[in-house]
């Protein structure tokens, strides 16, 4: 299974957990069958590439994006890919994958705070 934790560079697992889903520089995919880390750079319009970042991580594979929030409509292009969302991840990738195996994660449920734009992530 590919879980993918928006996130702040290219630190592996020990790097930060991005703040905005869209946003952040970087997507760091775990692998956690092999334990291979893959750190992706975000290349989406929204960093001035193309793409949106749902699709960039289905062509990764991923199966659950872990993040500490995301707007509605990255919530519904992330699901209409069949990527499952877990909210409330903070701290470093590794903490939120620790988190996620624990079940301390939330479903995804869009953030109040990204709703800014109108779009979401």
């Amino acid at each position: 299974m590919k879980v993918c934790v928006p996130s702040e560079g290219a630190g592996g697992l020990d790097d930060l957990v991005g703040e905005h889903f869209g946003r952040v520089p970087t997507y760091t995919v775990v692998d956690t069958e092999t334990g291979e880390v893959e750190v992706l750079a975000n290349e989406s319009e929204h960093m001035g590439g193309t793409g949106l970042p749902g699709q960039l991580l289905a062509d990764a594979g991923v199966n659950v994006v872990l993040c500490a929030g995301l707007g509605r409509r990255a919530l519904a292009l992330l699901h209409e890919r069949g990527i499952e969302v877990r909210t409330g991840a903070s701290g470093t990738v590794r903490d939120a994958i620790e988190a996620w195996k624990k079940g301390r994660l939330s479903e995804g449920d869009p953030c109040d705070r990204h709703m800014f734009h109108g779009q979401g992530g």
